[in-house]
């Protein structure tokens, strides 16, 4: 059988044969992969000269290059496009793979030979991206245990294995929820639902085979419109609940016993390591540095967010009580009487938008910010292979060169999971190239889940999504480092979310609404009138959004810093009540939903860093305001220098201060969600 990972690829700019690639390549691959990466590390190894930069650090860079080729496919595939054969890799691989990563980072000698290159790091003559790309190596095995001896070592990594298993679990169960779920409706359950999600509810239906005329799934973007507009009570709720019990339902794929392993193991792993807490660890090695630092930030917004939120809700129940109605707000009416309540104020109503943001004239406004910002210019490319007729791809010039691939994977399907994300077929470097220095082009991917409907109609939420999303890619694209340890993203948690939520602020300005925001119909501008509606707006509901979300962060923090024992239900309940968030309202993710923390380490102890990130994005715009030009050229530039294309070379805090001059402040956050000043519903 031929196997692709195992051929030259000659698609243009080497990109992988994704129209080729099969799930039985994926575990051959994989055993050549592995086999030659340890073949690799045990020759760096076991080099008989004494260590130095290039035979120990640069040759790490160089190696486990089908590894990666590997890694790359396969992970993007399992997350956008999987089927039962890719979750059976996928659970026989994480702990192989968790297993080959132990054994690298806890190589004795191998370790031996980085720390003795760390420990005269100060005499090796080393550049500053050189210099910092050892420190990483360094603190990377440290933090992996590479200090510990024996049963300690030992027990660490039976720990990395058991929770890679447990976060494949953990992300299957979630998917399959709500691959699982499909609610067919009538006409009449559709009554107060916009033409625009009619449309996208009928498509669904008629993709899942229903007899119904329309039908919603559990994914975001079809829920909360249903959330927001249907007049039908008794739909809302059924709904609300269906979403809200993801990973918690009386089957096989209940999480519950998956959450209370997994913490229990995380805080295992770091006492290990000497740590008090996984928070402790986690936060170690990001801005916050400390979990009382993070958390100082999330209850300094909460305070007035809380109080913003109760004042909405008495708002609410208001206009309930004054249209007759007999019962309490609930949180499946919150979304759907704050829309009726924001038409009331401002006399604006969400869905008059969508028809003005179709989701390919979105497209194009992100690739004109980013020529506007960064000189970039998207073409498309249909010669490209890709791994479902959905994903579209354009190439990325810069300066008259091309600098990457873009992959835009924007529609929900079955296989794909749930949310919007950024990831890579392949990072930006310059040491794997013909020669050390040749450039290695990103390949870089964004996976969003709107509702495939002709044309495809976004909310201004969703418009927002791919904003961020494309923020991340750009993180990626504009990469201009050697080393792929330092590559794009690969940066702290509160940090990586910097470029993404700065790029959703270009999104409110006139000149890219008035250009792009079109009707889908007429072509006609967004009118004059309904984009002051908008921004006048903007602040609107903003105590809900920020209270929804900072339950979650305080939630996730309290995991992670509590001892562990018993049901995180219960431990979600009780940080709930601590905290006093309201009856009306529920976490943004459920525990037992909660993909960010439980699929991988990923945001575990760091989905705070949205916050954290969001104070340095409205500082940072606030740049761009205070130039009197939100595509002023010289905060432009430094932003490109400093944030998006610097990777991971530069200490996190001082890439911000360079490119902004001083540290950032939070007023800017607080006035960018309406929480300075006097609380107003």
């Amino acid at each position: 059988m031929s196997n692709p990972f195992f051929e030259n690829w000659s698609a243009p700019f080497g990109a992988p044969p994704l129209d080729r690639i099969r799930a039985e390549h994926f575990v051959p691959a994989y055993d050549r992969a592995l086999a030659e990466h340890t073949a690799e590390i045990v020759a760096i190894a076991e080099n008989p000269d004494p260590p130095g930069f290039d035979t120990v650090i640069l040759a790490l860079e160089k190696s486990g290059r089908l590894l990666s080729k590997v890694e790359g496919v396969f992970h993007n595939l399992a997350s956008s496009n999987t089927d039962a054969a890719l979750q059976a890799i996928e659970m026989e691989m994480a702990p192989r793979l968790s297993a080959h990563w132990s054994a690298i980072s806890m190589h004795p000698v191998l370790f031996g030979r980085i720390e003795a290159l760390y420990q005269q790091r100060d005499a090796l003559g080393l550049d500053a991206e050189s210099l910092r790309v050892l420190e990483r190596y360094y603190l990377d095995f440290v933090r992996a245990g590479a200090q510990l001896k024996g049963e300690a070592r030992d027990r660490l990594a039976a720990i990395a294995q058991k929770l890679a298993v447990l976060g494949t679990r953990f992300n299957q169960n979630v998917l399959g929820d709500e691959e699982a779920y499909v609610l067919p409706l009538t006409e009449a359950q559709m009554a107060g639902v916009p033409q625009a999600v009619r449309d996208a509810a009928a498509a669904c239906a008629l993709e899942r085979g229903v007899t119904a005329p329309y039908a919603v799934t559990l994914s975001r973007s079809s829920v909360e419109p249903m959330l927001q507009y249907a007049d039908d009570r008794t739909l809302r709720e059924q709904l609300f609940r269906a979403w809200v019990a993801r990973g918690d339902n009386d089957n096989d794929r209940n999480n519950t016993d998956v959450m209370t392993q997994m913490l229990a193991l995380r805080a295992e792993r770091a006492a290990l390591l000497g740590y008090e807490n996984f928070a402790a660890f986690k936060l170690a090695d990001s801005m916050a540095g400390t979990p009382a630092r993070a958390r100082a930030l999330l209850e300094e917004v909460w305070h007035p967010a809380r109080a913003k939120a109760l004042a909405e809700r008495d708002a609410l129940q208001a206009l309930i009580a004054r249209e007759g109605g007999n019962f309490r707000l609930a949180p499946w009416d919150w979304r759907y009487y704050a829309e009726k309540l924001r038409r009331e104020r401002y006399d604006f109503d969400e869905a008059q938008l969508k028809p003005y943001f179709q989701l390919e004239n979105l497209i194009q406004a992100a690739f004109f910010t980013a020529r506007k910002l960064f000189g970039l210019t998207f073409r498309p490319r249909t010669d490209i292979p890709v791994y479902h007729p959905d994903v579209r791809v354009w190439e990325v010039v810069r300066e008259e060169a091309v600098i990457g691939l873009f992959y835009g994977d924007y529609f929900a399907r079955t296989g794909k999971q749930g949310g919007a994300w950024m990831s890579s077929f392949r990072d930006q470097e310059r040491v794997n190239g013909a020669r050390d220095g040749d450039e290695v082009l990103p390949l870089v991917i964004n996976n969003c889940n709107f509702n495939k409907a002709q044309p495809c109609l976004l909310s201004f939420d969703d418009a927002v999504t791919l904003f961020h999303e494309f923020g991340h890619a750009l993180h990626g694209l504009l990469s201009q480092v050697r080393f792929p340890r330092l590559s794009g993203t690969n940066v702290a948690r509160d940090f990586v979310e910097l470029p993404s939520q700065l790029y959703e602020h270009w999104l409110e300005e006139p000149q890219v609404l008035e250009r792009f925001a079109r009707h889908h119909e007429t072509g006609q501008p967004i009118p004059a009138a309904l984009l002051e509606k908008l921004l006048a707006a903007r602040n609107y509901g903003q105590g809900f959004a920020t209270v929804e979300f900072l339950a979650s962060a305080l939630v996730d923090m309290d995991f992670h810093t509590l001892p562990p024992g018993g049901d995180p239900k219960a431990a979600q309940a009780e940080t709930l009540v601590r905290i006093g968030l309201p009856d009306e309202i529920v976490p943004r993710h459920g525990a037992p939903h909660f993909t960010h923390v439980f699929s991988g380490d990923g945001y575990s102890a760091g989905y705070y860093a949205y916050m954290w990130s969001e104070v340095l994005d409205a500082d940072g715009f606030k740049a761009f305001r205070d130039a009197h030009d939100p595509f002023d050229a010289a905060t432009a530039h430094r932003l490109h220098k400093f944030v998006y294309a610097g990777g991971g070379t530069r200490d996190y805090a001082t890439a911000y201060r360079a490119f902004r001059g001083r540290d950032p402040d939070i007023t800017a956050l607080l006035e960018g969600r309406g929480l300075a000043g006097p609380v107003t519903a």
